[in-house]
């Protein structure tokens, strides 16, 4: 019998997606996966070194398997890398009730408001907001459709999709093709309360929805305590939007440093710099761009 389960799987202090493509690669792979293992989509995050998603599956370590594992030999393959890619053990949660269901979809399509990386869940394009009551929220605009034949160049090897499964021009399958938005949108009930959800505020009343169920209760620090990344009080202070978002990102800081620094040292990749190079490099990005160390460590895999 399948179940709705929220899981979070995450790569420490290294960063899983470098570039846009990688997060495209990363949602194809997932895909594959839902598909494979005759899985629903209802929420997804993939941030920089943390992928959150929430499915109604009955197969879910296969689940997670499949998907981690195609995306790890991408991954390696590009980045001149081996091993697997994030932790052994991911965060798997089962998820009961209907305030419940609502907290773990909501907490997921918030989670780059939460890292302080974006001021709204819709302003983020590497989650599943935007999917959500397109029509009434004036996103319903159709994308440029990729040919089929050409879906194999963004796809892991030997991999298949359903014949009604659509590909823009970037390469990325619509999440309009793989979720289940039909009951999302039956959960979140009418556009205005899924607007309110997706604004509303973390704290206590969230708590006492759940309670009144008898069931587990699903807060922020127990959805991120997978994640070693920001502190809860410095999530629950980006929910208010007051950050500056013009600073560097992990994407656009791996992107500087992959496409602009690593050609000086005469190597494609991060992994296979020395660390005298990588602590010279961290040194010259921090005096110059005034980036955090952390968000240097990460992309440096220092």
């Amino acid at each position: 019998m399948k179940h709705l389960y929220h899981f979070c799987l995450s790569a420490g202090n290294e960063v899983m997606y470098r570039s846009e493509a990688d997060f495209i690669r990363a949602f194809n792979c997932y895909a594959v996966a839902l598909y494979r293992t005759d899985s629903s989509s209802l929420a997804d995050s993939f941030m920089s070194n943390h992928f959150h998603a929430c499915v109604e599956t009955d197969k879910i370590k296969e689940l997670i398997y499949h998907y981690r594992t195609a995306y790890s030999r991408y991954f390696n393959r590009k980045y001149h890398r081996s091993g697997s890619l994030g932790e052994r053990v991911p965060f798997v949660i089962d998820v009961v009730g209907v305030y419940h269901r609502l907290a773990a979809l909501s907490y997921t399509k918030r989670n780059a408001l939460h890292h302080g990386v974006a001021a709204t869940p819709f302003a983020y394009p590497y989650n599943s907001a935007n999917a959500i009551f397109r029509m009434e929220l004036g996103k319903s605009l159709e994308p440029d459709i990729l040919p089929r034949h050409k879906f194999y160049r963004f796809l892991p090897d030997k991999a298949d999709v359903p014949a009604h499964y659509k590909m823009n021009r970037k390469g990325l399958l619509l999440r309009e093709s793989v979720m289940d938005i039909q009951q999302v949108e039956y959960f979140y009930n009418t556009p205005r309360n899924y607007m309110f959800y997706m604004n509303r505020i973390s704290g206590e009343e969230w708590e006492q929805e759940q309670e009144k169920e008898g069931g587990r209760v699903l807060n922020l620090s127990q959805i991120e305590s997978g994640v070693k990344m920001n502190d809860l009080s410095s999530m629950l202070k980006n929910e208010y939007g007051r950050r500056n978002y013009t600073s560097l990102s992990d994407i656009s800081l791996c992107e500087m440093i992959d496409s602009e620094i690593l050609p000086l040292y005469g190597v494609q990749s991060v992994y296979q710099l020395d660390k005298d190079s990588k602590n010279r490099i961290a040194n010259d990005l921090y005096i110059n761009y005034h980036v955090h160390g952390d968000r240097i460590r990460r992309c440096l895999v220092l």
